[in-house]
């Protein structure tokens, strides 16, 4: 099974949590991973070419979905519209869409990149955040769903639902360095993702499809 992830520091605890649980070489050669920015994994998703993953929300309708997405109730810190000539970011799908129907006109800066810009100050205005002030629900980013069936890959999702994750010092580290931030930065932003899909989100993923349709 080839698992399409999204390359950036947000879906961090789910990769460390599968890759901790499928170590072995069997589970190895059975699940290969994929990193991409979400508009291609959308597009290796939907062309049958990956077999699961976490894909951009206004995507996934009529896919078979799991109870994980990527989530912020509240500000997200890296998914912004900054006060520059209006353009779509190329590797969004859900966020591009979201500006649209909260009316806000800007360039759309997404990803690690987008992080990186307000840990050092820069200004734009929240994604996440301004859905939140507006219907007083988080916002669903990505579901993960699949297109060819796997228990035992479904059972490790659903456990990493319900557990407290844990990344080892020297992946935050790397991860960090990697991304020009501290891990303490790293840890900042990872308080304000969530992963377990509620009814709280359920209602505000079927609004955000709901206003999509009417664009």
């Amino acid at each position: 099974m080839i698992f399409g992830s999204i390359s950036y520091l947000n879906l961090l605890p789910f990769q460390v949590y599968m890759k901790q649980r499928t170590s072995s070489t069997q589970s190895t050669q059975m699940l290969r991973w994929k990193r991409a920015v979400p508009s291609v994994i959308n597009r290796e998703f939907h062309r049958g070419r990956v077999h699961a993953a976490f894909i951009s929300s206004i995507t996934s309708r009529g896919c078979r979905c799991s109870d994980l997405g990527i989530i912020a109730d509240g500000p997200v810190h890296s998914v912004f519209v900054l006060p520059e000539k209006a353009s779509d970011d190329p590797a969004s799908a859900s966020s591009n869409i979201l500006a649209k129907i909260l009316g806000l006109e800007g360039r759309i800066l997404i990803g690690d990149a987008a992080l990186r810009y307000r840990l050092n100050g820069g200004e734009g205005i929240d994604l996440a955040l301004a859905w939140k002030k507006r219907t007083g629900l988080p916002f669903v980013f990505a579901r993960l769903c699949f297109n060819r069936s796997n228990r035992r890959l479904q059972k490790l999702a659903k456990s990493f639902s319900v557990r407290e994750w844990k990344i080892p010092q020297y992946i935050l580290k790397r991860e960090a360095e990697k991304r020009g931030i501290t891990t303490k930065e790293l840890l900042w932003y990872l308080r304000h993702i969530d992963y377990r899909i509620g009814w709280r989100e359920q209602k505000s993923l079927q609004l955000f499809l709901k206003k999509a349709r009417k664009l």
